[in-house]
């Protein structure tokens, strides 16, 4: 059978869909606006249905206003307002979702004036496309990748706004297994929400058991015939690999069942998406699934009647988030038994106050901050549920400080029956002593509260106050977890370097000469001890940044004391500021860069810095220094105990740790730098203080709350960090792999690879190559130098390069002798030519990056050409793999760069003619591509007529009269012999009897012989 991604992932999809309920739509009778892609008619009978009140004569203004707030430059804010109003006019029944109108169509084409992409599965909500779905076959070497590239592109075109701005959520899928090994979401099956820059994607495991019986339909023999005829895809009706394919538990399917089922579909528009103010702009969030089940975890105890409980879920996963969305579905669940809920968020420090009305704000609620206990005392004791005048969700914070040890302030005696409190209390990891503090009066306050402990550790050792406070864990997610879904990252422990132990050590001792027998703390503030360990850290900074090629990256000093992180400020000031900068530093400075996407070395160097203590400067000050290093403009901050927990800054990928960290706090302190950062794979922890053997400990007590929590599970948790045991281990799984090749002399090793043709071996020695290239920064970095005498890593970087290449010729061989689907080889010719153009200025920058868009859109319409054979596709494709084969891109001139993009443009302005043509075609076969091909050869030589409306009709009855045979008998095609004469019948009886074209023996083989081939190749996936 035909075995590429349409028979492989996209039908078998579009029928389990069907089977949740979704509706076929087949494009060649609809109608819908070309502008946002609404099915118009659809869109309005819907909205009449819906909305019993509404005059027929209001629809067309509806739809209108629909129209014009989608071309907002605000990522589809006020569209998903309209979407999800339950108020007003409504554009979805979300009371009763089954009131509404599911569809399900393919490839319908979003297109602004010369550009287009066509989605490979669009879901319909009343006539709306809310959603899309692209997949791949499984294996393919351009794959979800390509893929995320060209979404990314698209989503950068402000000519699809309207497009995005209408777009809910997205799949993509090769329909494989998630990967454990991969850092990168490569194989799997993927979700993401829209973006104006880059999407991100994201995992779903799936945590509910459904049944499948009551949730799925059958799809009936004539519907599925209907979308197979409908999409050319009959030859595959009977096909084992078309039938295990349609298996509900693909990778495809079960992410489609999870996110599109209707009950869940509802929950995820209605309270799963997020708009969020972000210091690049306005970001677009749907919940992490830990996050959905956890607010799913939480409606059960309630509904169970149980008001307490603790939310377990690693840092860096999102709690505040978690209780933002809680706030919009608690509301609407406490609404449907008229109950008016009212929420705090609580703290027990004042940063982390601050930080919780932040993300609370940039999610759109009102905050209403407690500053006093009077403040308090009035609140708790009011009935009344917002403070704000607009009726927006609101959400109140408290800091716990204020308010312990006084039960008579929040006591309330005048309780509402109507209202209902919900308390959300961070970090409950921490010991609270339960006689005579805030939280035993805050039960005494309102006995009947709902009270959700959030933490982003486990309760370890003897935190058996916070247990007996909220009760048992409702929902838990691990480091583990979310280090495999690319949340969080796994972290390196760095060793200080021995020359530097000595310095300190040095130092001691004159300190010691010099003091006496003094108090060590002051001995690790003296500038003696503290001169040396800032040079240690400014150096081992700036190499790291030169390591990662990333002078974006952050770092951070937990400093042994306040006094200490003062001292390390100071002398910061005096010798590494840029202030202090000498003169020839500043002129490399200002120089422009030399080429496009370098950066000169000066660019490493640690410019500003900050100390963050509470003794020093205002609130406001220090505020602004947290926000001034979120953006980048300080490289370094000194700290004692504020930002060790809640602060959240993913640029920050150094931690120096300069004293031993009990339990919780080094967990949370440790964590970071555990945040995602572009393609950083590790957090870097610099250990001053010896922090092993308390982590050890912690990572012990951690282990046992997860053995009782995990039970037999208990064998998928991993550590936090990376250990020298598990590097030692890939040196040594490296070796083996390589153990037969010559890896001293790389031309031998070059030539040893080339006799590979099994692409399963030359893998296996590709991966064993590209992780030596990445051990060696992380061996560099974490301090096991001899490690780095293990291997010859500057050889095995310049032999993976070898490795890579000779893999990608296997792949591309295996394409053309398989006569697999050869669309993207193409594509990966030229996806990623790296653009780095010498010695040209800031506005010639943008000729390179015109050039590198033009080349994309012409690939990308040349790629999706479905007639490659024609002669004019195959003069264009050459003409564009001579420009590209005649010079080395990286050092083409500014003239050059232009004459290339004339040239390219004038390739694309012939292959978008050629497309249009061709699609014109298509479309008169109803979109069967291999009719229109047939069409083409038989009037490009010798053709039979002159007449191409007489080939037309010879060919479409001869295409309704084999389609029909097929449906009758689909196992007809595995007899090529068979076929070959019933087509010889029924191409004489078309053409010669029924349009009168002239047939002479040979002509009738010829055409019988492309015909039957045209079939056949689609049978057995061959390219035509």
């Amino acid at each position: 059978m035909i075995f590429n991604e349409d028979s492989r992932v996209k039908i078998p999809t579009i029928l389990h869909l069907m089977r949740l309920g979704y509706e076929y739509l087949s494009l060649k009778n609809q109608v819908w606006d070309e502008t946002t892609n609404i099915f118009t008619d659809i869109f309005k009978e819907n909205l009449l249905r819906i909305n019993p009140g509404l005059n027929p004569s209001d629809v067309n203004r509806v739809y209108a206003e629909v129209a014009i707030c989608l071309e907002n430059e605000d990522l589809g804010k006020v569209f998903y307002e309209k979407l999800i109003d339950q108020s007003g006019i409504r554009l979805i029944d979300f009371e009763n979702f089954d009131n509404n109108t599911f569809n399900v169509v393919t490839e319908l084409t979003y297109k602004k004036d010369d550009e287009e992409f066509r989605p490979d599965i669009i879901l319909l909500i009343n006539g709306m496309p809310l959603v899309f779905i692209e997949v791949k076959k499984p294996n393919n070497q351009d794959g979800v990748l390509a893929e995320h590239k060209r979404i990314q592109t698209r989503f950068q075109n402000k000519k699809f706004r309207n497009f995005i701005n209408i777009t809910q959520l997205m799949v993509f899928s090769n329909n494989m297994e998630y990967d454990a090994n991969s850092l990168l979401p490569i194989e799997g099956a993927f979700y993401a929400t829209p973006s104006y820059y880059k999407p991100i994607f994201n995992y779903f495991r799936e945590e509910i058991e459904f049944d499948l019986k009551k949730l799925l339909t059958i799809v009936p023999d004539d519907l599925e015939n209907f979308v197979l005829q409908d999409t050319n895809l009959l030859s595959i009706k009977n096909a084992s690999e078309f039938i295990t394919n349609k298996r509900h538990n693909t990778p495809t399917n079960r992410i489609c069942t999870s996110l599109f089922q209707r009950e869940r579909l509802a929950f995820v528009l209605q309270y799963g998406i997020a708009y969020v103010k972000e210091t690049k702009g306005l970001q677009k969030h749907m919940m992490r699934y830990p996050q959905l089940f956890a607010t799913k975890a939480i409606e059960a105890k309630l509904d169970e009647g149980v008001k307490n409980g603790i939310i377990w879920h690693t840092q860096g996963s999102g709690k505040t988030a978690l209780a933002y969305y809680n706030v919009k579905y608690l509301t609407h669940y406490f609404q449907q038994k008229n109950i008016v809920p009212k929420f705090y968020f609580i703290v027990d420090r004042l940063d982390l106050l601050i930080q919780a009305g932040k993300e609370f704000r940039s999610r759109g609620l009102v905050v209403h901050n407690v500053n006093s206990r009077e403040e308090f005392s009035k609140d708790i004791k009011s009935t009344s549920v917002i403070h704000n005048n607009s009726g927006k969700a609101e959400i109140t914070v408290v800091n716990i400080q204020k308010f312990q040890d006084d039960p008579d302030v929040v006591q309330n005696t005048d309780y509402n029956l109507n209202m209902q409190r919900v308390y959300f209390l961070d970090e409950v990891h921490r010991s609270y002593n339960p006689k005579g503090s805030f939280l035993a009066n805050l039960k005494q306050s309102d006995e009947n509260a709902i009270k959700i402990g959030l933490t982003g550790t486990p309760l370890l050792g003897n935190d058996f106050n916070s247990k007996a406070l909220f009760g048992n864990y409702i929902h838990k997610y691990y480091y583990n977890s979310s280090i495999a879904d690319g949340y969080t990252l796994r972290l390196i422990r760095e060793e200080i370097e021995t020359n530097y132990q000595l310095k300190l050590k040095e130092a001691l001792e004159s300190i010691d000469i010099l003091k006496g027998n003094t108090d060590r703390t002051k001995v690790y503030a003296h500038r003696q001890f503290v001169e040396p360990m800032l040079e240690y850290i400014v150096q081992d900074f700036e190499r790291a940044r030169i390591s990662f090629n990333d002078n974006t990256i952050g770092a951070m000093v937990v400093c042994d004391s306040s006094d200490q992180a003062k001292m390390l400020f100071e002398i910061f000031q005096s010798k590494y500021s840029a202030d202090n900068w000498q003169e020839e530093d500043l002129l490399v400075a200002a120089e422009p860069r030399e080429s496009y996407g370098n950066q000169k070395r000066n660019d490493s160097k640690v410019k500003a810095a900050a100390v963050i203590l509470h003794d020093v400067g205002t609130k406001e000050d220090r505020k602004n220094q947290v926000d001034d290093f979120k953006d980048g403009k300080i490289d370094l901050l000194f700290v004692y105990n504020m930002l060790l927990t809640g602060f959240d800054a993913p640029r920050l990928k150094k931690l120096y740790i300069g004293r031993v960290i009990k339990a919780h706090n080094l967990l949370q302190t440790l964590t970071r730098v555990n945040r995602t950062y572009k393609e950083f794979k590790y957090g870097y922890v610099v250990d001053f203080a010896d922090i092993q053997k308390e982590f050890d400990k912690t990572n012990q007590d951690y282990f046992n709350e997860l053995q009782s929590e995990l039970g037999d599970e208990m064998q998928y948790y991993s550590d936090l960090f990376k250990s020298p045991e598990e590097i030692n281990q890939e040196i040594a799984e490296i070796k083996e792999v390589l153990s037969h090749y010559n890896t001293i002399n790389a031309e031998v090793f070059s030539q040893q690879i080339s006799q590979i043709q099994d692409r399963s071996e030359m893998l296996k020695i590709a991966r064993a190559l590209n992780n030596a290239k990445s051990l060696y920064n992380l061996i560099r970095l974490s301090g096991n130098h001899e490690l780095l005498n293990t291997l010859d890593f500057h050889k095995l970087t310049k032999l993976s390069t070898e490795a890579n290449n000779h893999l990608a010729l296997i792949n591309t061989k295996e394409a053309l002798e398989k006569n697999v689907d050869t669309t993207n080889l193409l594509n990966i010719a030229l996806e990623d030519i790296l653009f780095a153009f010498v010695k040209v200025k800031e506005g010639e920058m943008v000729l390179a990056d015109k050039l590198k868009t033009t080349l994309q859109k012409t690939r990308e319409m040349l790629g999706g050409n479905f007639d490659q054979k024609d002669p004019v596709f195959v003069s264009l494709k050459e003409e564009l793999e001579r420009l590209f084969k005649k010079k080395n891109l990286s050092e083409v001139t500014k003239e050059e760069m232009e004459a290339n993009i004339k040239a390219l443009q004038d390739i694309y302005d012939k292959a978008k003619e050629l497309e249009r043509k061709n699609q014109l075609l298509r479309a008169k076969y109803d979109n069967d591509e291999k009719y229109a091909r047939l069409h083409k050869r038989l009037m490009e030589k010798d053709p039979l007529t002159d007449s191409e409306s007489k080939l037309f009709e010879a060919l479409q009855g001869l295409k309704k009269e084999v389609d029909n045979q097929i449906m009758q008998n689909s196992k007809m095609l595995e007899n090529e012999s068979f076929v070959d004469r019933m087509m010889m019948r029924l191409v004489i009886d078309q053409f010669k009897n029924k349009n009168n074209i002239p047939l002479d023996a040979a002509a009738t083989k010829r055409i019988n012989g492309m015909i039957v081939k045209e079939y056949m190749n689609e049978f057995y996936g061959r390219i035509a």
